[in-house]
């Protein structure tokens, strides 16, 4: 399965250690409206396309999704594309799940303006829907998503 991430890092911060509480600058349902807002402003089209997707929440990437999605233990993800993009699937294909995770931490910290942030997540929902549908960074950087 390959497994994408959202774009190169504007800069590159280490992960939180571990144990330690993340640091917010906005409630955590804050943030989800965020997330339902994005989605939400997508076209009927594109809503389909994410109908057999997970949308995941988390607050940092793990090593392994930070090492998948920069080749770094602790590379800055915004998001990750986990799944067989449509046009990859087959007739004789199991489908396993598809899965978008958008990182709370690193978009919060990169994103600190509410309007910047809603414009990140919104950025970050596309880009990780354009890898479902096939695109590559080359294509997505093009379209102004990278």
């Amino acid at each position: 399965m390959p497994l994408r991430r959202r774009g190169a890092p504007l800069r590159r911060h280490p992960s939180p250690p571990r144990g330690e509480p993340v640091r917010r600058s906005r409630a955590p349902d804050a943030f989800e409206r965020l997330v339902e807002e994005a989605l939400d402003g997508l076209p009927e089209p594109a809503l389909r396309l994410l109908a057999n997707v997970a949308i995941v929440i988390e607050d940092w990437p793990t090593a392994d999704q930070a090492w998948v999605g920069t080749g770094e233990e602790d590379g800055w993800l915004y998001g990750l594309y986990e799944g067989t993009p449509i046009v990859e699937w087959a007739a004789d294909q199991v489908p396993y799940p598809n899965k978008i995770t958008l990182f709370r931490g690193p978009l919060e910290e990169d994103f600190p303006h509410p309007g910047e942030l809603a414009d990140e997540v919104r950025r970050t929902v596309l880009h990780e829907l354009a890898h479902h549908v096939g695109m590559e960074h080359d294509r997505i950087a093009q379209l102004g998503l990278e």
